[in-house]
């Protein structure tokens, strides 16, 4: 097999990706084999390939491919999400720059513009993802909106409405007044912003010339208010209570009432009450039947109700009424405030609190047990840390608003009769049955479904139980065989729109839980600590860095710097990394392959002792590497094999075992470099599986399986430890002899005669004294009771080692190495005067004090390592 001088991965990728897909390794179906399952958290149909993709899925496909080396039935299911809020607003916007509005269309024809939409964008990130190498079972590919699907999804809400679980309600929501839709607590981002604080005065009806004065970040919402409310307790208002103040502009007058809610301390311990606009505020007016006054539209702007800038948005009608409000002394002062407003998850738009029936679900219920398997570690999750956020949630869970106001997604199955009742059912066939229990005389015609759907999460809570049909056929052979899935890959940011409740939906419909483990990712920041993200430029485009490094490349780049749960500070020298990576595996494999292999030699005692210390340093490795995965450390496991194949196998054993120039390498040393380096590949292969591929088929023979894909792990078998640490002082020996002949201009070529005097490693040193020879052309490597004349002195750990000085000056040595004591000795002395200074450590913030702690380490270091050398002298 003729191998290019240099490793090109996008002639490597395509190939070997069509050659999985075509020899359907991928693929899997229900066997006597234990299963191993991953469903893929859904990306919305609208989403292309972003870097938070590319570390959750790299990491999803390094557990599937390993699992399938296992020996498991691995499963990785596939799919998209429908994403009601997003998807409507492409095909908005679409319908918008052909000069059509959604609302001069019919819900059918909208959503035949939609399915359009989806059928010609909805597939690509999916698309995407095979550059990536993802292993997924594409026959499997779900969508949300799928017939069996969808049918899944409202069976889902018509049984927990028969349970009593889901209700209609009348309460104050969280509105997108872009997206024209409710959104659920948890689709609400709180984001510290910079406002202003308004002190505004509400004069007394009874006396013109006195008032009352409240503090709003909100002066537009005046126009709705319908009392002001002090604290009982506090004495500076106990003499107002039951008077009336007029509502500035608007003149409309409304009590001053007393309520315990009121913070004494903040403002002036004196609030305006709009319950309409303010979920606080509504409570108190529910408690004091307050009259409630509703001014916004559903788009936020003001209407008829407000009396005054009827048709202006909100953040436009706020400068106006300050305006006003300044002009008719209302105005006391304007302070500069900081404070945390909530924004719409999916639209980035502030969100507006708005009274509405709303469909919800009742939470409490679900909750409990849910929140039990993972208190008892019955679903684990990675780092443990979550467990704690977890649980406060769930602690505090309030029922969840499921009903979002737009055509695309799943119809809430509900269907009202002209009397304003209503009935649940799976379809118009049983609805009509239904509707005609209360009412004989009903046709088809007298229902009205209702115009909403529900929440995009209502779909993906059940995704795990779905994506094998295992809510309207539990018994089907897939899902009994598949389910419960093993582990689940996740970012900590969606824990309680998704996991949790997919969580509660195993428990409530499977009476089993749905995943056994969850991997929280942390957060893609650049190097700098910055959140990626395409307005600061700083996200690179995956597919774009593919085609710069490869996939491998970027693979490893993604995962070098991803331990669990804390955040990926993401460089993109990691991925170049990863392509030099490529590169020394490549070189190595030329390397192997170039020897001449003869069958007539026997093995040089340095190759034994290399298989042997070799072996045991792979087995050392796989131990730790399984107890890596064990754990969900998969940064780590590949940290330890990118050292163990460029330093261990590459830089020390592949040096040791290599045949000098011109001369043949004997056949159980080249078979034994073989079989090493097909286990690396073996290891490496699901971080990097493309390089590993197209090393695998060069260096294959008829015994091996036909891609690595499918070879099996190899269990790890004990090591001696003993041979690993007479190797590491071995590796120390010739790092100095090569020192040595890098301080003195000793050329490589020219071979020395090096002597020791043995303390407590003589056997080491005698044993691997072939291994050192080979290394550092030493001429030989002689035993003496004592330091020879005109020799340097060399100390390995406790040992002496002796080399001829030859042209060294030692006087002038011996200078220049006082010269740098003294420099680092009037250097530590400032360092640890500053250190021994109680005001300096007790106001230096904590990463100064460690850097003057490093500074004075390393000084101790330098100084006794010159130490250690003027003694040689």
């Amino acid at each position: 097999m003729q191998l290019a001088s240099k490793y090109d991965p996008s002639l490597v990728e395509d190939k070997w990706y069509a050659f999985w897909m075509e020899k359907g390794y991928f693929y899997s179906y229900p066997d006597k084999r234990v299963p191993y399952t991953i469903v893929i958290p859904p990306p919305n149909v609208t989403g292309v390939l972003h870097m938070g993709h590319m570390l959750n899925n790299t990491l999803q496909d390094v557990l599937i491919r390993r699992a399938r080396m296992l020996g498991f039935n691995a499963c990785w299911v596939p799919g998209t999400d429908h994403a009601s809020i997003a998807t409507e607003a492409k095909v908005v916007q679409k319908l918008q720059a052909e000069g059509i509005e959604k609302h001069q269309l019919t819900r059918e024809e909208f959503l035949k513009h939609a399915w359009e939409w989806k059928e010609k964008h909805g597939g690509i990130i999916l698309e995407q993802l095979k550059k990536l190498g993802a292993s997924l079972d594409w026959n499997r590919t779900r969508f949300t909106m799928d017939p069996k699907y969808y049918e899944s999804v409202i069976h889902v809400f018509v049984r927990l409405y028969e349970e009593g679980l889901i209700y209609k309600g009348y309460r104050m929501i969280n509105w997108d007044p872009q997206a024209l839709t409710a959104l659920s607590d948890e689709e609400v981002i709180y984001k510290e912003v910079s406002g202003k604080l308004y002190y505004v005065r509400y004069y007394f009806v009874e006396d013109p010339t006195r008032y009352l004065v409240i503090a709003t970040t909100r002066p537009e919402t005046i126009l709705a208010d319908t009392a002001v409310c002090v604290n009982p307790n506090d004495e500076r208002y106990k003499s107002y209570i039951g008077k009336k103040v007029y509502v500035p502009l608007v003149r409309r007058p409304v009590s001053v009432i007393a309520d315990e809610y009121v913070d004494m301390e903040f403002g002036t311990g004196c609030l305006k009450i709009t319950p309409a606009h303010d979920p606080n505020d509504y409570e108190i007016g529910l408690k004091h039947q307050l009259e409630v006054i509703d001014i916004f539209t559903e788009r936020a702007t003001l209407n008829e109700k407000a009396q005054i800038l009827v048709g202006k948005d909100r953040f436009e009608a706020r400068k106006e009424i300050v305006h006003l409000l300044d002009n008719q002394q209302h105005i006391e002062k304007i302070e500069d405030y900081i404070h945390k407003v909530g924004f719409s998850e999916r639209t980035d738009v502030i969100i507006e609190p708005r009274l509405s029936e709303q469909w919800f679900l009742s939470m409490k219920e679900l909750a409990k047990p849910a929140l039990d398997v993972v208190m008892k570690d019955e679903v684990k999750f990675y780092p443990a840390k979550f467990k704690n956020t977890y649980r406060h949630w769930m602690e505090n869970v309030k029922d969840w608003c499921i009903s979002r106001q737009l055509w695309w997604g799943h119809r809430i199955p509900a269907w009202y009769l002209p009397d304003g009742s209503y009935v649940v059912a799976h379809h118009e066939g049983e609805a009509l049955q239904k509707a005609r229990e209360k009412n004989p005389n009903i046709d088809l015609s007298d229902l009205k479904q209702d115009e909403d759907v529900l929440d995009t999460w209502f779909s993906s809570w059940i995704w795990p139980l779905a994506v094998f049909d295992g809510i309207l056929d539990s018994n089907n052979e897939d899902f009994k065989y598949y389910y419960p899935t093993n582990d689940l890959v996740t970012a900590p940011e969606i824990m309680f729109f998704w996991v949790a409740r997919m969580i509660m939906a195993g428990l409530h419909f499977q009476q089993k839980i749905p995943f056994k483990n969850v991997y929280y990712t942390g957060i893609v920041r650049d190097k700098i600590g910055r959140k990626m993200s395409k307005s600061l430029g700083n996200s690179p485009e995956p597919l774009d860095l593919i085609a710069r490094y490869g996939a491998d490349g970027v693979r490893f780049g993604v995962l070098f710097c991803s331990p669990a749960g804390n955040d990926l500070l993401f460089d993109e020298s990691l991925c170049e990394q990863g392509r030099n990576f490529s590169n020394k595996i490549w070189n190595a494999l030329r390397l192997v392959k170039s020897w001449h292999v003869s069958h007539e030699i026997s093995s040089p005692e340095y190759a034994e002792l290399a298989i042997q210390w070799f072996y045991h340093n792979l087995q050392s490795n796989k131990i730790q590497i399984e107890e890596n995965f064990n754990n969900f450390r998969i940064s780590d496991s590949l940290h330890l094999l990118y050292q163990l194949i460029w330093d261990d196998f590459c830089s020390w054993y592949l040096e040791i075992v290599k045949p000098s120039f011109g001369n043949p390498v004997d056949s159980k040393t080249y078979q034994q470099t073989i079989s090493y380096f097909k286990e690396l590949m073996m290891l490496l292969h699901p971080f990097m599986p493309f390089i590993t591929e197209e090393v695998w088929q060069a260096l294959r023979d008829s015994e091996d399986p036909e891609s690595i894909m499918i070879s099996r792990w190899l269990k790890a078998e004990n090591f001696d430890k003993t041979i690993l640490d007479e190797f590491e002082f071995i590796k120390e020996l010739v790092s100095t002899i090569r020192g040595f002949r890098k301080q003195n201009d000793v050329p490589t070529h020219e071979k020395i005669a090096a002597q020791f005097a043995p303390r407590e490693m003589k056997e080491t040193i005698l044993k691997y004294a072939p291994i050192v020879k080979k290394l550092t052309n030493l001429e030989s490597l002689i035993e003496v009771n004592e330091k020879p004349k005109d020799h340097l002195l060399y100390m390995v750990r406790t040992e002496s080692f002796f080399f001829p000085t030859k042209s060294l000056n030692i006087e002038e040595e011996k200078n220049r190495l006082l010269e740098e004591l003294a420099y680092y000795e009037g250097f530590l002395a400032s360092v640890q005067k500053k250190l021994s200074n109680e005001s300096f450590l007790s106001k230096a913030p904590a990463e100064i004090v460690q850097k003057e702690k490093k500074k004075e380490a390393d000084a101790l270091e330098k100084i006794k390592a010159i130490k250690e050398k003027l003694k040689i002298l």
